[in-house]
Protein backbone atom coordinates (compact mmCIF):
# COMPACT_ATOMS: atom_id res chain seq x y z
CA UNK A 1 0.00 0.00 0.00
CA UNK A 2 3.11 2.67 0.70
CA UNK A 3 4.49 1.67 -2.34
CA UNK A 4 1.11 2.43 -4.56
CA UNK A 5 1.08 5.20 -2.40
CA UNK A 6 4.62 6.48 -3.29
CA UNK A 7 4.31 5.91 -7.06
CA UNK A 8 1.06 7.83 -6.73
CA UNK A 9 2.57 10.84 -5.67
CA UNK A 10 6.00 10.61 -7.09
CA UNK A 11 6.08 8.92 -10.13
CA UNK A 12 6.11 11.88 -12.77
CA UNK A 13 8.23 13.56 -10.87
CA UNK A 14 11.03 10.68 -10.67
CA UNK A 15 10.70 10.00 -14.25
CA UNK A 16 11.11 14.07 -14.76
CA UNK A 17 14.33 14.36 -12.68
CA UNK A 18 15.80 11.18 -14.29
CA UNK A 19 15.06 12.66 -17.78
CA UNK A 20 16.20 16.15 -17.06
CA UNK A 21 19.58 14.85 -15.37
CA UNK A 22 20.41 12.05 -17.77
CA UNK A 23 19.68 15.15 -20.95
CA UNK A 24 21.58 17.17 -18.91
CA UNK A 25 24.72 14.70 -19.20
CA UNK A 26 24.19 13.73 -22.33
CA UNK A 27 24.26 17.27 -23.49
CA UNK A 28 27.24 17.73 -21.38
CA UNK A 29 28.98 15.31 -22.73
CA UNK A 30 28.15 16.66 -26.42
CA UNK A 31 29.29 19.53 -25.88
CA UNK A 32 32.94 18.56 -24.17
CA UNK A 33 33.56 16.28 -26.88
CA UNK A 34 32.67 19.02 -29.88
CA UNK A 35 34.66 22.22 -28.11
CA UNK A 36 37.45 20.28 -26.22
CA UNK A 37 37.93 16.89 -27.98
CA UNK A 38 36.97 18.53 -31.54
CA UNK A 39 34.83 15.31 -32.42
CA UNK A 40 31.42 15.32 -32.48
CA UNK A 41 29.07 12.33 -31.06
CA UNK A 42 26.65 10.94 -33.72
CA UNK A 43 24.15 9.60 -31.46
CA UNK A 44 23.57 12.16 -28.42
CA UNK A 45 21.70 14.62 -30.03
CA UNK A 46 19.05 12.28 -31.22
CA UNK A 47 18.92 10.77 -27.62
CA UNK A 48 18.61 14.19 -25.78
CA UNK A 49 15.72 15.26 -28.15
CA UNK A 50 14.01 12.22 -27.39
CA UNK A 51 14.51 12.28 -23.88
CA UNK A 52 13.10 16.17 -23.94
CA UNK A 53 10.16 14.88 -25.85
CA UNK A 54 9.29 12.31 -23.27
CA UNK A 55 10.32 14.89 -20.57
CA UNK A 56 7.70 16.85 -22.13
CA UNK A 57 4.62 15.06 -22.31
CA UNK A 58 5.66 13.25 -18.49
CA UNK A 59 5.69 16.74 -17.41
CA UNK A 60 2.15 17.55 -18.60
CA UNK A 61 1.01 14.60 -16.47
CA UNK A 62 2.75 16.17 -13.65
CA UNK A 63 1.39 19.62 -14.13
CA UNK A 64 -2.11 17.46 -14.12
CA UNK A 65 -1.39 16.08 -11.07
CA UNK A 66 -0.25 19.15 -9.24
CA UNK A 67 -3.61 20.85 -10.37
CA UNK A 68 -1.01 23.12 -12.45
CA UNK A 69 -1.89 22.74 -15.87
CA UNK A 70 -2.28 25.59 -18.54
CA UNK A 71 -5.07 27.56 -18.05
CA UNK A 72 -6.74 31.36 -17.66
CA UNK A 73 -7.28 32.17 -14.30
CA UNK A 74 -8.39 35.76 -15.12
CA UNK A 75 -11.20 34.07 -17.62
CA UNK A 76 -12.59 32.54 -13.71
CA UNK A 77 -12.83 35.92 -12.31
CA UNK A 78 -15.81 36.30 -14.98
CA UNK A 79 -18.13 34.50 -13.07
CA UNK A 80 -19.47 35.33 -10.41
CA UNK A 81 -17.96 33.71 -6.61
CA UNK A 82 -20.35 31.36 -6.00
CA UNK A 83 -19.92 29.59 -9.31
CA UNK A 84 -15.71 29.75 -10.01
CA UNK A 85 -15.84 26.53 -8.24
CA UNK A 86 -18.23 24.10 -10.53
CA UNK A 87 -16.47 26.33 -13.60
CA UNK A 88 -12.85 24.99 -12.32
CA UNK A 89 -14.30 21.27 -12.43
CA UNK A 90 -15.88 21.92 -15.72
CA UNK A 91 -12.14 23.18 -17.13
CA UNK A 92 -10.73 19.86 -15.63
CA UNK A 93 -13.72 17.42 -17.56
CA UNK A 94 -12.43 19.50 -20.79
CA UNK A 95 -8.82 19.06 -19.70
CA UNK A 96 -9.86 15.35 -19.20
CA UNK A 97 -11.56 14.67 -22.62
CA UNK A 98 -8.90 16.55 -24.24
CA UNK A 99 -6.24 13.83 -22.98
CA UNK A 100 -8.75 11.01 -23.70
CA UNK A 101 -8.58 12.84 -27.14
CA UNK A 102 -5.42 12.41 -27.60
CA UNK A 103 -4.77 9.08 -26.06
CA UNK A 104 -6.49 7.45 -28.74
CA UNK A 105 -5.33 9.38 -31.69
CA UNK A 106 -1.43 8.56 -29.94
CA UNK A 107 -2.39 5.17 -30.28
CA UNK A 108 -2.89 4.60 -33.36
CA UNK A 109 0.05 6.33 -34.14
CA UNK A 110 2.13 4.00 -32.36
CA UNK A 111 0.80 1.05 -33.61
CA UNK A 112 1.44 2.60 -37.31
CA UNK A 113 5.12 2.89 -36.60
CA UNK A 114 5.36 -0.49 -34.75
CA UNK A 115 3.96 -1.80 -38.00
CA UNK A 116 6.28 -0.06 -39.82
CA UNK A 117 9.37 -0.98 -37.78
CA UNK A 118 11.07 2.44 -38.43
CA UNK A 119 14.32 3.06 -36.89
CA UNK A 120 16.02 6.32 -35.71
CA UNK A 121 18.96 7.42 -37.82
CA UNK A 122 21.80 7.27 -35.19
CA UNK A 123 20.64 5.33 -32.38
CA UNK A 124 18.32 2.70 -34.57
CA UNK A 125 15.93 2.56 -31.86
CA UNK A 126 12.20 2.00 -32.96
CA UNK A 127 10.71 5.06 -33.50
CA UNK A 128 7.27 3.61 -31.76
CA UNK A 129 9.25 4.35 -28.36
CA UNK A 130 9.36 8.11 -29.81
CA UNK A 131 6.22 7.71 -30.88
CA UNK A 132 4.68 6.22 -27.90
CA UNK A 133 5.42 9.67 -25.57
CA UNK A 134 1.95 11.42 -26.18
CA UNK A 135 0.05 8.18 -25.42
CA UNK A 136 2.06 7.31 -22.34
CA UNK A 137 2.00 11.03 -21.06
CA UNK A 138 -1.46 11.67 -21.94
CA UNK A 139 -2.55 8.17 -20.10
CA UNK A 140 -1.08 9.27 -16.97
CA UNK A 141 -2.60 12.82 -17.49
CA UNK A 142 -5.97 11.53 -17.97
CA UNK A 143 -5.65 9.56 -15.03
CA UNK A 144 -4.61 12.42 -12.99
CA UNK A 145 -7.61 14.15 -14.32
CA UNK A 146 -9.57 11.80 -13.01
CA UNK A 147 -7.93 12.07 -9.31
CA UNK A 148 -8.47 15.96 -9.74
CA UNK A 149 -12.02 16.07 -10.82
CA UNK A 150 -12.86 13.62 -8.06
CA UNK A 151 -11.24 15.38 -5.75
CA UNK A 152 -12.56 18.72 -6.40
CA UNK A 153 -15.72 16.88 -6.03
CA UNK A 154 -15.17 15.59 -2.91
CA UNK A 155 -13.85 19.45 -1.87
CA UNK A 156 -16.90 21.59 -3.76
CA UNK A 157 -18.46 22.19 -0.36
CA UNK A 158 -15.24 23.63 1.03
CA UNK A 159 -14.32 27.45 0.79
CA UNK A 160 -13.33 28.42 -2.51
CA UNK A 161 -9.77 29.72 -2.21
CA UNK A 162 -9.17 31.84 -5.64
CA UNK A 163 -6.49 30.93 -7.26
CA UNK A 164 -4.49 34.13 -7.39
CA UNK A 165 -4.77 34.31 -3.45
CA UNK A 166 -3.38 30.77 -3.32
CA UNK A 167 -0.37 31.42 -5.55
CA UNK A 168 0.59 35.05 -3.36
CA UNK A 169 0.15 32.70 -0.29
CA UNK A 170 2.43 30.10 -1.91
CA UNK A 171 4.88 32.94 -3.38
CA UNK A 172 4.75 34.60 0.33
CA UNK A 173 5.41 30.88 2.55
CA UNK A 174 2.00 31.26 3.87
CA UNK A 175 1.18 27.63 3.96
CA UNK A 176 -1.46 27.03 6.02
Amino acid sequence: MKLLKLLDEKFELWICISLMSCLTVVLGIQVFMRYVMSASLSWSEELARYMFVWLVYIGVSYGSKVMRHIKIDAGLYLFPKGIRRHVVIVGDLIFFVFALIIVYYSWGLVVRQYMFNQLSPAMQIPMWIVYAAPFVGFSLTALRQLQTIVYRIKHINDPFEDPAEQELKELKGDNE
